[in-house]
């Protein structure tokens, strides 16, 4: 079992709460971590643009990866919202053994 992070923003406390609750409800994600607020700066619709956003940091394994994708996209509120799976190097084999006991 291979194990993964998948990193997202979201424009509000409100929303992460939201979503990271219902996707770790439905055994997508072992668990979300949500970073305190940051700024962001990107383009959008031609023009640089200034956010607040709030980072997460969700675990998961790579076989559920794609379906913790499409849920956090249909739930956002982004239209198209900043989704990154980052691999897992290296882990405690309890710490995987967790999250393969978690993510269904």
């Amino acid at each position: 079992m291979t194990v993964v992070t998948v990193y997202t923003v979201f424009a509000d406390g409100e929303e992460a709460v939201r979503i990271g609750r219902t996707v770790v409800e439905e055994r997508l994600a072992a668990c979300i971590n949500l970073l305190g607020p940051c700024t962001s700066l990107y383009w959008w619709e031609g023009e640089v643009t200034e956010a607040t956003e709030v980072p997460a940091i969700l675990k998961t394994r790579l076989a559920s990866a794609d379906a913790l994708i499409a849920r956090i996209v249909e739930m956002h509120s982004y239209d198209v919202p900043a989704i990154a799976v980052w691999p897992v190097e290296r882990l405690p084999a309890s710490f995987a053994d967790w999250i393969a006991e978690e993510v269904r």
